[in-house]
């Protein structure tokens, strides 16, 4: 069940019962005043237009919202509540064109057949003044034919004046009319408005735009700078909604960027009458002192157009220059903004707007109908208001009309689409056909569903709706010129919203000294291979640094810190990426190398010729007196480890590394642990066996010196074992300390450890030796053995210290030299005297020598 209200009836009962509540009820009073205003107003709205402008008869009415007049937000009249005044309005050229594009779709789809055929479209277009007038205007939509508002419990079944609405332009004003609409689910298709509350469908389930958000515009914006390379900029904003909503977006996405904001500041809203006020007055100089005073010289502008005025009088006031302005989409195509040349002086204007679509016949059409309707001088109206009147209109357009036929049909062609949207959307409710639609009652909620799901091709361009009920047409970059022969806004760069990428960057006439691209950052460039520095709060300004040797600068991964570069790599100062150390080891065909080689290919074949000396002689008292068979395991341990001298030289392996830390060091120590053994058996004939014979005795038959050499060399294994399971046997490169270019790629000296064991020993076979001197002299080898063992014990002390300081191929060479000394020490020191013996002095090489030498030196002991 439901209550239907005629306007005029409710009116007069609320006039009557206020009369008689004023002296009980004095709140009441100006309560119901106002709802009487409203009232009448509505009446008023649905009387018959006088201008045809703004009504069309049809089968099915679209509801138009534009903005004919504005001024900036006529607060004076939103107090009184009435339908504003033409005359202290300013005429809004770009907002007359829109209405006529909505004009020419509507007549556009009427003569053509094939979409809606047999059904007229009419629309009812109502001037909102910017925000100032939007109640009026959707309570009339939403009114019946009888101008009457029923009050019901369900509206799934009402059917209001108009099957849509078309508009309007901004977001303040779509979102008012929008709660209204979306409590009836009449669709409602804005063209300009980019708000990003409106893409929450919870609240707006009704809305939908031909125009990208303004996610995206603010997108292309950030781009725009990044491509630039500015990152240093201003931010200017209305003190609205629209202004901080917007800021706030940006400030979001320069933040993944590091674009930084030198100064935010809000522009004073404007009086309606655009006097300025001395508080306006002073508040906009200090806001242009500031922007001169700034090193950024990227503005950014988020501001209805008409409250710009003022500022941009300020700005040529105070004579601001080289400035490039980046206008949001309220203004980038602002005819009267525009038509202020003197701002060609101020800097680069760049806009964000939507693409330019060419609409075959509108600007013909308009311009004929401007010519057809220029009214009569005295024409009055009884209604001179701003809701269906636009007396002043055509002349605007008039002095408007080159500009608007060079500027080509931006915001126009989303007012075409929109309303072609809405006729696809009835053409499938309708269940239209190539020649007729059945005229069925439309419910607002059932179109609603229609348009959502619409896709279809106008002009080149596919129109649909994506799931936040918005149409991703391209953007452009748009430059403003001030030649009046060419297109005011020319394009300079496109942005794709389902890519969100800019491209096409092209053609910028920059207004500078020498037409180069502004330089908008708190800090120039950094040379290549210097990291930055932050100084103060904003990642933008900083300080240059050379990145050291040793280290890089990658900018695509962290511009505030140079990388190090890898262990095998290096890097000058202030590089950008590291090269490969040389690697250096010892090499064969250096000459001290050379030398070393040689010399152990003679000591090799010096010990050969000892062992095949010593084979020949091998029962012979010189031979048993240096220890018989243990002669040739020395023999043979010092052939072997002169063939491992190879393995020092060219690029270590781990091969050649397995050999001389295992197979070189057993070498080695079998050879002292022979030597310490031998002295010790000398000195125990001589001197221990009288004094301790059964020791002496269970050391002969258990072979005591085979038995020591065993547990050595076992006990070495063990060693070198342990130390190749704990540490890499392969060969490693470290840095040369005296040239970090090079690497020294040498086998990991961990055998070293076992050199202690080594070193015992020799300090062991001297100390034998020692003892002996005093033995006879064919069995006296202490001169020697101390000979041997000293230098060994020497050469490998000062080896390790010398290893300990310094680090290079230095330290290879000297352990290669050290080692062939000590192999030759033992080789010619050892059993050269012997060999010199057995060959040029055989007399002395029989028993009876060895046996009258024993005799004296017993018979010098008693």
């Amino acid at each position: 069940m439901s209550v239907q209200i005629p306007w005029s009836q409710a009116a007069s009962s609320l006039v009557r019962q206020s009369d008689l509540w004023g002296p009980h009820f004095p709140a009441m009073g100006p309560q119901v005043g106002v709802v009487c205003s409203l009232f009448f107003l509505l009446q008023a709205l649905a009387a018959p237009a006088e201008n045809s402008d703004f009504s069309l008869a049809g089968d099915y009415l679209l509801g138009g919202l534009f903005t004919l007049h504005a001024n900036v937000k006529g607060i004076v009249h939103l107090n009184f509540l009435q339908v504003p005044k033409c005359k202290e309005y300013e005429v809004k050229a770009l907002g007359y064109k829109l209405m006529q594009a909505m004009h020419f779709a509507v007549e556009e789809i009427n003569n053509h057949s094939s979409l809606l055929p047999g059904v007229r479209l009419g629309y009812e277009m109502v001037d909102v003044c910017y925000v100032s007038n939007n109640i009026q205007p959707v309570l009339y939509f939403l009114a019946q034919e009888d101008h009457l508002l029923p009050i019901q419990e369900d509206y799934s079944r009402y059917v209001p004046r108009v099957v849509a609405v078309i508009g309007p332009e901004n977001s303040e004003s779509t979102m008012t009319v929008a709660h209204f609409l979306s409590l009836f689910l009449l669709p409602q298709v804005t063209y300009s408005a980019i708000g990003d509350d409106l893409r929450d469908k919870q609240r707006f389930p009704a809305v939908l735009r031909t125009v990208p958000g303004a996610d995206h515009h603010i997108e292309a914006m950030v781009q725009l700078m990044l491509h630039f390379r500015w990152n240093w900029i201003v931010v200017l904003v209305s003190g609205d909604d629209y202004g901080r909503g917007n800021s706030q977006l940006l400030r979001e996405r320069l933040a993944r960027h590091d674009i930084c904001i030198a100064l935010h500041e809000a522009l004073p809203t404007p009086q309606p009458s655009q006097v300025v006020t001395p508080q306006e007055r002073r508040r906009l100089e200090a806001v242009v002192d500031k922007l001169r005073h700034s090193s950024a010289r990227v503005v950014v502008v988020f501001s209805p157009d008409l409250a710009l005025h003022n500022f941009f009088h300020e700005v040529l006031r105070r004579n601001v220059t080289g400035v490039v302005w980046l206008a949001s989409e309220s203004w980038a195509i602002d005819l009267a903004l525009h038509n202020l040349t003197e701002l060609s002086r101020t800097g680069t204007f760049l806009g964000i707007t939507t693409q330019s679509v060419s609409i075959p016949g509108f600007s013909e059409f308009r311009v004929r109908r401007a010519q057809a309707r220029r009214p009569a001088s005295n024409r009055t109206s009884r209604r001179a208001t701003c809701n269906q009147e636009c007396d002043t209109c055509l002349d605007t357009i008039e002095s408007f009309n080159t500009i608007l036929t060079l500027s080509g049909e931006r915001v126009a062609y989303s007012v075409y689409s929109a309303v072609y949207a809405v006729a696809h959307a009835l053409h499938s409710l309708l269940g239209c056909s190539q020649t007729h639609c059945s005229k069925g009652t439309v419910y607002p909620w059932r179109l609603l569903q229609e348009i959502r799901k619409v896709n279809f091709t106008l002009l080149g361009h596919r129109i649909f709706f994506d799931e936040s009920g918005d149409l991703p047409m391209p953007l452009e970059v748009i430059q403003w010129q001030w030649n009046v022969s060419q297109n005011p806004f020319q394009t300079i760069a496109s942005y794709y919203p389902a890519q969100r990428q800019l491209k096409d960057v092209r053609g910028v006439s920059w207004h500078t000294p020498d037409g180069t691209v502004p330089v908008s950052t708190c800090s120039k460039d950094c040379q290549p291979g210097q990291k930055k520095k932050s100084v103060g709060i904003h990642p933008c300004c900083f300080e240059c640094l050379d990145c050291l040797p040793g280290t890089f600068l990658n900018k695509t991964e962290d511009e505030f810190d140079c990388q190090p570069c890898p262990s095998n790599e290096w890097s000058h100062r202030r590089d950008t990426s590291c090269f490969k150390r040389r690697l250096t080891f010892l090499q064969w065909h250096n000459a001290p190398t050379t030398f070393v080689v040689l010399l152990a290919g003679l000591g090799f074949l010096g010990t050969l010729a000892i062992l095949a000396v010593f084979w020949r002689h091998l029962q012979t008292p010189m031979v048993r007196s240096a220890g018989g068979p243990m002669c040739f395991l020395i023999l043979a341990s010092l052939l072997v480890a002169y063939l491992m001298v190879p393995a020092y030289l060219g690029p270590p392996t781990v091969s050649t590394c397995l050999c001389r830390q295992t197979f070189f060091t057993l070498c080695f120590t079998v050879c002292i642990s022979c030597i310490a053994v031998r002295s010790f058996q000398i000195v125990c004939v001589f001197k221990m066996a009288r004094r301790l014979p059964r020791a002496y005795g269970y050391w002969v038959r258990c072979h005591g010196p085979y038995v020591f050499v065993a547990v050595i060399t076992a006990l070495k294994v063990a060693i070198v074992t342990a130390s190749q399971l704990f540490t890499p046997t392969g060969p490693t490169a470290r840095a040369d300390p005296g040239d970090p270019k090079i690497m020294i790629l040498s086998c990991n000296p961990n055998y070293r450890k076992g050199l202690l064991l080594d070193l015992l020993l020799s300090v062991a076979g001297f100390s034998f030796a020692y003892l002996g001197k005093e033995l006879p002299t064919n069995y006296n080898e202490a001169k020697f053995i101390t000979f041997c063992m000293t230098f060994y014990f020497t050469s490998s002390i000062c080896l390790c210290t010398f290893m300990s300081v310094y680090e290079g191929v230095l330290v290879t060479f000297l352990d290669l030299l050290v080692t062939v000394l000590n192999l030759l020490g033992i080789s010619l020191g050892y059993f050269g005297p012997k060999c010199y013996l057995i060959l040029f002095h055989p007399e002395r090489n029989t028993p009876a020598y060895f046996s009258s030498a024993i005799q004296g030196y017993t018979m010098g002991r008693d």
